[in-house]
Formats: C-alpha cells, sequence, structure tokens
C-alpha cells in the first residue's frame, strides 16, 4: 500500500551508522580548542609566579666585578679588585602578597578553563541540535520519496490495466522525481553540516542526544562557570592591590664584597672584606601609578562581575521565553501534522476505491509530509531552545 509506505520512515543513511554522546563530544573538541592551549599558558604562568613565590630572595642575586690600576698615571703598579656577591631581600609581608596573588592567579586560571570549557559545550550543542535537525530532515524526505515511488508503481499498473489514465502515471512519476531531488538536497545539507561537526570535534561520529521532557530550572546557576571566572577575576585583582601595597619600594640589597688592593712597591697585596646594603627609596612618583593601575583593574573586574551578572539573568529570561514558545509550536505542529496524516490516509482509500482523483492525492500526500518535516524542524528547535536554557543556566551536559 502507497500510503502504508509513506508511513513508515525510510532508514537512515549510512552517515548516521555511529553515534557518540554529547559529554565525549564536548572532550573532543574541547581537545582542539584554541582555548584550551591558553587556559594551560596561564596556568603555566601561574605556577611560574608561584614558585618565584616561593624564593628566598625577591629577585635573582646579582655578581659584581670590578677592576682599577694607574698605568695611565704614574704606572706604580698599583692596582685594585672587587668582587661583590648581592642579594635582593623581601619587604615585611611582600612574600606572602606575592604568594596569595600567585594563588589567585592559579584560581583564576582553572576558573577559565571551566569557563572557556562551558562556551565550548554551547557551540557543541549548537552544531549537535542543527545536525539533529538536518537528519530529521533527511528521514522526512527519504520516507516521502519512498511513499511516492510506492504510489507511482501502483499507479503505473493501474495504467495497464486501464483503470487510469497515462497522465495519472506522468503526475506520479515527476511528484516521486521532485520529492528525489529534495532528498538530494536534505542529504547535501546534512553532509555539510556534518563537515562542520567534524572540524569542531575531530569526530567522524553523529551526536547522540535525547530530549528533556521538561525545562532546566530558570533560576541562575550559582557554579556558572563565568560568574566563578569573574569572582575568580576580582579576588586576583584584590590580591594584586594588596601586592602593590606591600611592594612600595624597590626589594632591598644585601651585599657581600672582597677587596684585593696593591698599592704598589715595594707594599705587598692586601685583602679586605665588606658588606653593603642598599635601601631604596619608594616616593609617590614610583608608588602612585602602580596603586593607580591596580586600583583601576580592582574597579574594572568588580564593573565586569555586575554586568554579567546582569546579562546572564537576561539570557536566561530570554531562553526560558523561547522554551514555552518552541513548546507551543511544537504542540500545534505536532497535532497539524496527525490531522494531515490522517486527511492523507483518507484520501488514499477514497483513491484507492477509485472516489478521489490523483492529484488530489498527491496533494494531500504534499502537505502531511510538508507538516512532517515542519514537526520534526520544530522538535529539533524544541530541543534546542532547551539546551540553550540549560546552557544559559551554567549546566553541562
Amino acid at each position: 500500500m502507497a500510503c502504508a509506505a509513506w508511513a513508515q520512515p525510510a532508514s537512515p543513511p549510512a552517515i548516521a551508522a555511529q553515534k557518540v554522546s554529547l559529554p565525549v563530544a564536548i572532550d573532543a573538541a574541547w581537545q582542539r580548542a584554541l582555548s584550551a592551549r591558553e587556559v594551560d599558558g596561564q596556568r603555566r604562568r601561574a605556577q611560574a609566579e608561584q614558585t618565584a613565590a616561593g624564593s628566598l630572595w625577591a629577585a635573582p642575586p646579582s655578581l659584581w666585578l670590578g677592576y682599577r690600576d694607574d698605568r695611565i698615571d704614574a704606572n706604580k703598579s698599583a692596582r685594585e679588585t672587587e668582587v661583590a656577591l648581592s642579594w635582593p631581600l623581601w619587604l615585611p609581608g611582600q612574600r606572602s602578597a606575592r604568594a596569595a596573588a600567585a594563588g589567585a592567579e592559579m584560581n583564576l586560571a582553572d576558573s577559565s578553563g571551566r569557563a572557556a570549557r562551558w562556551r565550548i559545550a554551547g557551540e557543541v550543542r549548537e552544531a549537535a541540535w542543527v545536525l539533529t535537525a538536518h537528519q530529521a530532515d533527511l528521514d522526512q524526505a527519504s520516507a516521502h520519496a519512498a511513499s511516492l515511488q510506492a504510489l507511482a508503481a501502483d499507479v503505473e499498473r493501474r495504467v495497464r490495466a486501464g483503470d487510469l489514465a497515462r497522465a495519472d502515471a506522468l503526475a506520479a512519476r515527476a511528484e516521486t522525481l521532485a520529492a528525489t531531488a529534495q532528498q538530494a538536497e536534505a542529504r547535501q545539507r546534512l553532509l555539510a553540516t556534518s563537515s562542520r561537526w567534524t572540524l569542531l570535534t575531530g569526530l567522524q561520529a553523529l551526536p547522540e542526544i535525547s530530549e528533556t521532557s521538561a525545562a532546566a530550572s530558570v533560576t541562575l546557576n550559582p557554579d556558572h562557570p563565568e560568574l566563578q571566572q569573574a569572582g575568580q577575576a576580582i579576588d586576583y585583582a584584590r590580591k594584586r592591590v594588596e601586592r602593590v601595597k606591600t611592594s612600595h619600594r624597590d626589594p632591598p640589597e644585601l651585599a657581600l664584597r672582597v677587596i684585593s688592593e696593591t698599592p704598589g712597591r715595594p707594599d705587598g697585596a692586601q685583602t679586605s672584606f665588606g658588606v653593603a646594603l642598599k635601601l631604596p627609596f619608594g616616593t609617590d612618583d614610583r608608588n602612585l601609578p602602580l596603586q593607580a593601575a591596580a586600583l583601576t583593574e580592582l574597579d574594572l573586574a568588580e564593573t565586569q562581575e555586575r554586568r554579567l551578572r546582569e546579562r546572564l539573568e537576561s539570557d536566561l529570561g530570554a531562553a526560558q521565553a523561547a522554551v514555552l514558545s518552541a513548546e507551543a509550536q511544537e504542540a500545534a505542529e505536532r497535532a497539524r501534522a496527525a490531522l494531515l496524516r490522517e486527511r492523507a490516509q483518507l484520501i488514499d482509500k477514497s483513491f484507492r476505491a477509485g472516489e478521489s482523483p490523483l492529484p488530489e492525492l498527491l496533494r494531500a500526500l504534499a502537505a502531511s509530509a510538508q507538516a512532517d518535516a515542519s514537526l520534526a524542524r520544530q522538535t529539533a528547535a524544541l530541543g534546542l531552545a532547551r539546551a540553550r536554557l540549560q546552557q544559559a543556566s551554567g549546566l553541562l551536559p
């Protein structure tokens, strides 16, 4: 029966033979993302800063060498050689403040990694649902083409039997060719989308996603990755302010000196040891620019956190409204598709009984196929809206 063949979905294409879960796809996309490399570099910088904060000295030691003689003046063979080794010393509280800033920078790197992974998850979700929508289009196009092929074969048989005119066979064959062209177009769209999916994740397998029967929570997740990143940025800025306050001057330097003097004939060489302490002054021309920069960074981080919270709450409200709208549209499309499917089945029975012409059946089948395709697209749109709501609330698959 043509109607029975039309009602059965076509077998999925070979491209959809393998499936992969969203968490696996997100892991694969994260491994390929440039943001992952940036986060790794940020962690390495934080680790290096922690290592520097754990050093015994505020800066690397330095070696000073000096030599002089009197050959230009009187050639009395007077010479002096000096060797000095200096160590920059920590100011009171400076070392702990730098260690605290390094720890805050490491926490910021970790939260930046979670936020970047959350953004990658959003891209994977979008790509997965677009791919699902195109797969549904291909399934519906294949089912419609299969039903018309069965109908065209039945019409050809009835034409040979003399029950139908040759014009009906031509019309059925033309509709079949049109459906086959739509099927090829849908397959091409799916292949193009699959290529973009592979570029994003590096996977040939297509995503396996399931619909969520209920909408996600409309409250903003307190552990939202971007909120955590913004909070850690504020903490890091505060630690930098404390570090600037404790580093109100350049570090003092302790130097050990060894001096070897040869006054000249007939006196012999003399060696002496000494200790020197260098104490730089902390003036406003040095401190004020550093303090202003640190305070500006803190103010900027706090302002960004407030604006981010407002944007996330706005995005969450918009996503919730989109889910409600998509649910209403999906329910309407489902009811419409059921009505047109039942109408096509009734007209098919009437056509086989000789009570309805073939053009009316073809129009009914086309309308039903379009409604089924629209329902499949709207179902995918509803899944995407729910995924966007989960993404906006800060939830990962």
